[in-house]
């Protein structure tokens, strides 16, 4: 059985039905019913199929069914709810993956005690020892090796596996939840578990009656459980997001919920810290490759053979409009320095994603439901480190730091205290003197935030558990059981959810503001493009816009965009980037003129002095460029990097001498494999030919290109070289002469 073909056949259905082709949805539920064991399915597809003939039949001879519009849509969610069924079905019997073992044992164990299915919270395997806890006059804290202890920790992964691998709830599941919420007997992060397994029984089996459970939860507020129901909740109608529509007693519940401010706050808080896990791959990318050294790749074009992108250092070139700044107040560039990281961190970003990767192999994480339990410092994993000769005086210490601590997720706390255990004793006496500091930072940072930021607590709670989530999602051993929720576009501000959560518009813009600073172009363009239809005469979204398709590479469509803004409110940043793209588009001439014009508005800008030179270049009017040029190299006499044009348009001018003295002058620093070829042509043309050969032989041998790049960029130079004196019947000789001494 190829369960794939089974997961994508299920995902297809799902389309067809959210788009009502009823009749292609039933043809692959035909199918995949072929393929389940369970006997009673075909008998519900034919019910199913019946019901449906009769209703077109009904509404072809013109019969008016005030009823129509009911029955059409509880047939269509009979089609969802049997292909669920029929692809549990498939994955418990041919998968052979780790959750469907569980289920089967659970079901195994159940048929023992002669029952085959949980009709109410009786016929519950577990009980006796859940009667047995609710006895107990008051919450204890038994000790961890005693039998009490013991028999607790089993009835709470029974529970959290009977919530977890439930497909359907009925009435056993409901007394259970009150019994959770109620009884009082459950303390707060076994009731974060249970939230946690309720959840993903969602994402495994879609049921209306679930999703109103966690609302339920979240809607009982108690802190740390809350948070997570409603996170939930927000995943859950994100990943059914084609559903939601058909199913209106969640739609009703949640615009009644839409009317309380806090709540639609606090969804805003969710929303944005999910999409914000876009950016952990990225983070780590970034935290290898740019706080590490960074390798930059050579393009053999002229702009890169000159290197004129990095004539000017990055903060003379010009980005994002300067005059946004109030807006962005992080738009400078990230992960250059600690201090940046620090700001990530205090936003929420994920920074410890990469460092925690492989700290996940301990037992720990082989139980599933540790993938989801809070930090909290009476955890037996605390207790462990008693134990230990050098931590065991400091433990309270250390596991109230690691509880209190806002940056670090769950599962990496527990990943820290397991490590620990391994350290060397130099390192553990280090760590316990860092946590006792961290303890004393922590009280009077949460005492002053939490007078500043209402949502501060929520927030922390959020951040953690959807790290937590993510975590699981993309490191446990698990992981290939379940379809990556953080693997696509995440554009819950698309969903059907998050048009129920009130004022869509305000909350648009501040994620298009948001995905812009982060350079998500894709999902803020979407966004300024739905906002600008509301305000027409804003400029700076219409510089936005083009912005975002100018980092696409789409020059046609920034120009656009940028010559609105330019009508509503002409400025020099924005005669520039009319510049740029006609300069990107071929179109120099016309870049020409719009540099001209900014210059006019801002005549010192160093930025825009140096691209009238590179428009001059383009144009081979190399006296011009010479004159910009000369300016930049006035302005910066020490930045070498604008002597490479300048001794290239000397070249191009037929003076060869004044060439080589700039050449000379930017061998000072590290002549690149461009400078090396350029030289070459400058001893070509005075005639050494031999030099020549040798400057182009150390271009290929620097390993910055190879020889076929090199030829490409030879073929490329001899018009230029001809121009200059260069006999055209010398080139061939030349280059064999090369390549043979090469190798």
């Amino acid at each position: 059985m190829e369960i794939s073909k089974v997961i994508k056949q299920h995902r297809k259905l799902c389309r067809y039905v959210s788009e009502k082709k009823l009749k292609q949805s039933l043809d692959i539920l035909s199918e995949m019913i072929s393929s389940a064991s369970a006997g009673d399915l075909h008998d519900d597809y034919n019910n199913i199929v019946m019901t449906y003939r009769n209703m077109l039949t009904y509404t072809i001879d013109g019969i008016n069914d005030p009823e129509r519009n009911k029955i059409y849509l509880k047939l269509i969610q009979s089609i969802l709810r049997l292909s669920d069924r029929v692809r549990q079905d498939i994955l418990s019997h041919f998968s052979g993956w780790h959750t469907y073992w569980v289920k089967q044992q659970t079901e195994k164990e159940l048929r023992i005690t002669g029952k085959t299915i949980v009709e109410n919270v009786d016929d519950l395997m577990f009980k006796s020892e859940l009667d047995e806890w609710l006895k107990l006059s008051q919450e204890i804290n038994p000790d961890p090796e005693s039998e009490i202890s013991k028999r607790h920790k089993l009835l709470i992964k029974n529970i959290f596996n009977h919530l977890w691998l439930t497909d359907y709830y009925g009435e056993a599941e409901i007394s259970l939840i009150k019994i959770i919420l109620k009884s009082g007997k459950f303390r707060w992060h076994e009731a974060c578990l249970f939230t946690s397994a309720i959840t993903l029984s969602t994402l495994r089996t879609w049921q209306t009656e679930k999703l109103m459970y966690l609302l339920d939860i979240y809607e009982d507020g108690q802190e740390q459980v809350m948070e997570r129901a409603l996170s939930g909740i927000i995943l859950n109608l994100h990943y059914y997001n084609s559903r939601v529509k058909l199913y209106p007693e969640i739609g009703k519940r949640i615009t009644k919920m839409s009317r309380n401010s806090r709540f639609r706050e606090q969804c805003r808080i969710i929303v944005l810290q999910t999409i914000r896990s876009r950016e952990t791959e990225m983070l780590a990318r970034k935290l290898h490759d740019e706080i590490l050294p960074q390798v930059a790749k050579l393009k053999p074009q002229i702009e890169e053979k000159l290197d004129l992108e990095n004539i000017l250092s990055k903060d003379k070139t010009e980005g994002k409009n300067p005059d946004w700044s109030e807006m962005f107040n992080d738009s400078q560039e990230i992960f250059k320095t600690m201090e940046d990281l620090t700001k990530l961190q205090m936003e929420g970003a994920d920074v410890y994603m990469s460092a925690f990767a492989n700290m996940k192999h301990f037992d720990f994480f082989k139980d599933f439901q540790n993938w989801f339990v809070p930090f909290y410092p009476d955890h037996e994993t605390v207790n462990e480190v008693y134990q230990d000769e050098i931590l065991g005086p400091g433990t309270n210490e250390l596991s109230e730091a690691l509880y209190k601590t806002p940056f670090i997720c769950n599962s990496d706390k527990y990943s820290l205290l397991l490590n620990l255990k391994y350290l060397p004793s130099s390192q553990k006496s280090m760590m316990l003197k860092v946590f006792r500091m961290e303890l004393e930072g922590l009280q009077q940072l949460n005492e002053d935030e939490s007078v500043i930021d209402p949502f501060r607590n929520f927030r922390i709670n959020v951040t953690q558990y959807l790290h937590d989530i993510y975590r699981f999602f993309k490191l446990s051993p698990y992981k290939k059981e379940f379809e990556d929720i953080f693997s696509g576009r995440l554009d819950i501000y698309n969903s059907e959810f998050f048009r129920m959560t009130g004022n869509a518009d305000e909350a648009e813009a501040g994620l298009a503001d948001y995905f812009f600073n982060k350079n998500f172009y894709d999902d803020a363009l979407g966004l300024y493009l739905k906002e600008i239809n509301r305000k027409p005469d804003e400029d700076t979204l219409y510089e936005k816009i083009g912005y975002c398709y100018q980092e696409n590479a789409n020059y046609q469509e920034a120009l656009v965009y940028y010559r609105r803004a330019e009508l509503i409110n002409r400025k020099p940043w924005t005669l520039k980037k009319i510049g740029l793209c006609l300069r990107r588009l071929g179109r120099t001439e016309e870049a020409l003129e719009y540099y001209l014009l900014a210059s006019d508005m801002e005549p010192e800008n160093i930025h825009t002095i140096i691209m009238t030179a590179h428009c001059y270049l383009d144009l081979h009017d190399y006296d011009k460029a010479l004159k910009y040029y000369f300016r930049v190299e006035y302005k910066e006499p020490d930045n070498l990097k604008i002597l490479r044009p300048i001794a290239y348009c000397y070249f191009a001018l037929d003076r060869f001498d004044d060439s080589e003295k700039y050449y000379d002058r930017l061998s000072a620093g590290k002549l690149t494999a461009h400078d090396l070829i350029n030289k070459g042509h400058l001893a070509l043309c005075k005639g050494n030919m031999r030099e020549a050969v040798d400057l182009y032989r150390q271009s290929i041998i620097s390993d910055e290109i190879t020889s076929d790049q090199f030829m490409n960029i030879f073929s490329g130079d001899q018009e230029l070289l001809i121009a200059l004196g260069v006999n055209p019947d010398d080139l061939p000789i030349l280059l064999d002469y090369l390549l043979f001494s090469i190798n």
